[in-house]
């Protein structure tokens, strides 16, 4: 393989597109399946799961909440909601990835327009698009790992993708007319917005978290292996690794705040059902509950999970656009 990449293939074009999105979507689906344990521990962290506050924390809590999950539950435990993350993650990846070619292309048309702030808003631009193609797959996903066996007495079954779709849609379907608040009534009149509890804060979080990603992995990749006379030396796959690692932590440390209040909101079905869960309460809540830190329990695992998470979809990304030829 050529040591020299070049730069003038045309980005734009629909077998480009096509081509990336498939190296996307699969770096996306090996990176998860690595880390799904780290993303099941982390979940129940955020959204305060009662069974498992006593571990959040500490660094040796998450790896005691992993085994009493693994004592609960089996390996399929930690896994628990991964088959959601798949269904949601290709898709998600794919279009992230293969937007992130289409908005880069388009926001910096030449080397005279790259700058940091480009660079931003091409990854801001790449996040929030594949949010909105996938938001309702995420949040059966955090659903499905929310739920634990010890707080579910009266129910043991561990839920499954279709079962969580279901528990979903009927959610607040149960109370009366006269008790209904005007958001259980939309709910009622419009049952797919349940599947949007979250989205607002979900698209504001991925602008950071999204464009700082980008800019960071797109700035060190430039600064490294700089383009010269339209081609540039081809980073070997650890260098991809190592840039996409700092790329997830400073990415992590960015957004995640606003990451602990989406998960509140989107786990709000199972606590107040007939209500949509504003911004301001969720916030307050989560102070309420920890204080400052309260917005950041879960950050040290959240570490262990997104730097060699982003550090290898990059680097797949990147190999599997090789093999496939852009």
């Amino acid at each position: 393989m050529s040591s020299t990449v070049s730069h003038q293939r045309d980005k734009r074009s629909f077998d480009y597109a096509i081509r990336s999105g498939i190296a996307g979507g699969l770096a996306g689906c090996i990176a998860k399946t690595v880390v799904a344990p780290l993303d099941r521990v982390k979940i129940l962290f955020q959204a305060s799961n009662p069974d498992f506050q006593k571990y959040a924390g500490t660094w040796t809590g998450a790896y005691r909440a992993g085994l009493a999950i693994y004592r609960d539950g089996g390996a399929r435990g930690l896994l628990q909601g991964h088959s959601a993350t798949l269904l949601r993650i290709f898709p998600y990846a794919a279009i992230k990835f293969m937007a992130y070619d289409q908005w880069r292309a388009l926001v910096i048309p030449n080397r005279d327009k790259e700058t940091n702030f480009r660079r931003f808003t091409a990854g801001a631009l790449a996040g929030m698009t594949s949010v909105i193609f996938t938001y309702p797959l995420e949040l059966v996903r955090v659903r499905m790992a929310f739920h634990s066996r010890l707080s579910s007495s009266s129910d043991q079954t561990r839920p499954s993708f279709l079962r969580a779709m279901r528990v979903i849609y009927n959610e607040g379907s149960t109370s009366s007319p006269a008790t209904r608040t005007t958001a259980a009534q939309i709910f009622e009149r419009f049952p797919v917005l349940k599947f949007y509890r979250g989205f607002t804060v979900t698209m504001v979080g991925m602008i950071p978290y999204a464009g700082t990603a980008f800019l960071t992995w797109d700035f060190l990749r430039a600064h490294f292996f700089p383009v010269i006379d339209d081609h540039s030396k081809r980073p070997h796959p650890l260098a991809n690794l190592a840039i996409g690692a700092v790329s997830g932590a400073i990415s992590q440390t960015v957004s995640y705040p606003f990451e602990v209040v989406r998960r509140r909101m989107q786990v709000g079905g199972l606590t107040r059902p007939d209500r949509w869960l504003r911004w301001g309460e969720t916030v307050r809540a989560v102070y309420a509950s920890g204080g400052w830190r309260g917005f950041y329990v879960g950050l040290g695992i959240g570490y262990l999970k997104i730097i060699p998470m982003t550090a290898i979809s990059f680097a797949v990304w990147q190999g599997g656009k090789s093999l496939l030829g852009v």
